[in-house]
């Protein structure tokens, strides 16, 4: 259902060097490479992750409740990327544990304060 998610950035450069990183990490590799506009996937088939600069010329904020969520292969993944994003400047927002039965995931803040998991179920 979902293709993909964008984030808003103020520096490109910078957070697509950040997520070029991280989500290589993952086996994602850019797919669209535009100005204001790139997307990391793994294929077409599968949901993507965007950062851009805001369309409307305004700075980027961050949304109040709004969270995108990596599904990792394992929970030694999630652990993995939970400290390279931090290693890559990352804040951390909760480290990797588990959240409920089940559902193990770690949290953290990009470079321009959007927030992220990445989580494992089972």
């Amino acid at each position: 259902m979902i293709g993909y998610v964008s984030l808003g950035t103020n520096d490109m450069q910078r957070a697509s060097a950040f997520y070029d990183a991280l989500l290589g990490e993952m086996g994602a590799g850019r797919t669209l490479n535009f100005d204001r506009f790139v997307i990391w996937g793994k294929s077409p088939s599968e949901p993507a992750l965007a950062v851009c600069t805001p369309y409307d010329g305004k700075r980027a904020t961050v949304g109040n409740g709004v969270m995108v969520a990596l599904a990792c292969a394992d929970r030694a993944e999630v652990d993995r990327l939970h400290a390279r994003a931090l290693a890559l400047g990352a804040t951390d927002e909760g480290a990797p544990g588990e959240r409920g039965p089940g559902f193990y995931a770690a949290y953290f803040r990009d470079l321009d304060g959007n927030k992220l998991n990445f989580f494992k179920i089972g």
